[in-house]
């Protein structure tokens, strides 16, 4: 009786270990950041450099 009773205990101690999960380490991976340069103010003539379209949009 006593190996029955042993083996209920065991089962009933094994079957509160399948609701775990075990994972191994893990990696996240950020994107890349792009970092865009501002507009270079050059002295040429004017002193005011203005790059394509930026008139247009009346920027300059």
């Amino acid at each position: 009786m006593r190996i029955y009773s042993a083996l209920v205990v065991a089962v009933v101690m094994m079957s509160g270990l399948t609701g775990c999960a075990v994972r191994g380490p893990s990696v996240t991976v950020e994107p890349p950041k792009v970092l865009v340069p501002g507009v270079i103010v050059e002295g040429h003539g004017h002193g005011k450099h203005c790059p394509p379209g930026q008139a247009k949009k009346g920027k300059c």
